[in-house]
């Protein structure tokens, strides 16, 4: 039987590992063409090599978000290769140093808005230009449980998850009627290489404490939230645009 993504094209940024990776490779699982887009070009090979050892179709392109003739490069790179654009997750990210407001550099500042939303802001861009030429496609962006609520000592990528949500919403408004949808996921504490560089993953009190935040009372894996994103970017979210999907095992709900 052909999966949901037979025969359609998929861009995920940030596809070296954790949630891009996982669905990357659920994306190919379910038919689609797959290029994985990663800084750490290891890494993003090593996404390829699942994909296709799992019998499906994938590529890795190197591309920092942050330049923007980069993505444009890498959107122009992807309908070359593969003749269209149908599903992009804008997934790159990365974590910042942890500080308090008064104590927060401006470089740490800078560096964390310039890849986690204006990062976004470049993706979308070039996206919707090729989905607008077309005529359709689904767009997913990676926000965050902090899109919605503060966290200590994460004003930066606070700041720029809940700017993803504006973005998200902003995109639906203007482009849903052209056949483009646009959302977002908002995961909680997923056991990814993000936490693990953080310690909070190989430290058993660490990890107990961020568990204890959710309702669930354990940390989300990758490929839940991968379940999600091919959900919203799948006609089963037909009628769903600008919606911040939370996967993040009660969190926000307490």
């Amino acid at each position: 039987m052909a999966g949901q993504f037979e025969n359609q094209v998929a861009l995920v940024t940030g596809g070296g590992s954790g949630i891009g990776r996982a669905t990357a490779v659920a994306f190919a699982r379910e038919g689609a063409k797959v290029i994985a887009s990663d800084m750490a070009g290891a890494a993003g090979e090593e996404t390829v090599a699942l994909i296709r050892a799992a019998g499906g179709e994938g590529r890795y392109v190197h591309a920092d978000v942050r330049d923007a003739q980069q993505v444009a490069a890498l959107v122009s790179g992807t309908v070359k290769t593969y003749g269209r654009l149908d599903v992009a997750f804008n997934n790159a990210g990365i974590e910042g140093s942890p500080a308090s407001i008064a104590e927060l550099s401006e470089e740490n500042w800078d560096r964390v808005l310039r890849v986690n939303l204006t990062g976004v802001f470049l993706c979308m861009k070039y996206e919707l230009e090729q989905m607008v030429k077309q005529g359709g496609g689904a767009i997913v962006n990676n926000a965050s449980i902090l899109g919605h609520v503060g966290f200590a000592n994460a004003a930066g990528y606070t700041a720029a998850k809940h700017g993803v949500l504006g973005l998200t919403r902003c995109a639906a408004i203007e482009y849903s009627a052209r056949g483009i949808r646009v959302n977002a996921v908002c995961p909680g504490f997923i056991a990814t290489p993000m936490l693990e560089r953080a310690g909070l993953l190989s430290d058993p009190a660490a990890r107990a404490g961020l568990e204890g935040l959710h309702a669930m009372k354990r940390l989300g894996q990758p490929e839940e939230v991968a379940e999600a994103v091919l959900f919203l970017a799948s006609p089963k979210a037909s009628f769903i645009v600008g919606h911040p999907l939370l996967v993040d095992g009660g969190y926000v709900a307490q």
